[in-house]
Order: C-alpha cells, then structure tokens, then sequence
C-alpha cells in the first residue's frame, strides 16, 4: 500500500512539472513575440536601431593611424 502513495506522489509530481513546463515555454514564447514586434506607431527600423548610433572605440590607438591627411 506504501508503494501505491508513493507512486502517486510521483504522478502528482511529474504532472505539476509537465505544467510547469507547458507555462514556461508559452511565456517565453510570448516573450519571444513581443521583442520581434515592433511598437505600435514605431517605424519598422526602430526596432533594430539603438537609440544612439555606436560610436567607434580607439582601444588600441589605430584610428588617427588610418584618417587621412
């Protein structure tokens, strides 16, 4: 009879994970979703640009070496 409980517990259990499972994967689904779409009234480049353009770095001093002049 001991066994019988355990073995529901172990049902119960692998069915709140399959849930939990199912909720995971629709919410990051939906979250997925929701960075590919862009704002309402956005142009559609908005959501690829940053919101300032890069600028360039001169981490190894080479910048000034290749401007002409």
């Amino acid at each position: 009879m001991a066994e019988s409980g355990k073995a529901q517990e172990r049902a119960a259990r692998e069915q709140r994970l399959s849930a939990a499972l199912r909720e995971n994967l629709r919410r990051r689904k939906a979250q997925s979703r929701a960075r590919t779409v862009p704002a309402a009234g956005a142009s559609p480049d908005a959501a690829m640009s940053p919101e300032r353009p890069a600028e360039s770095h001169d981490s190894a001093g080479f910048l000034d070496e290749n401007q002409p002049g």
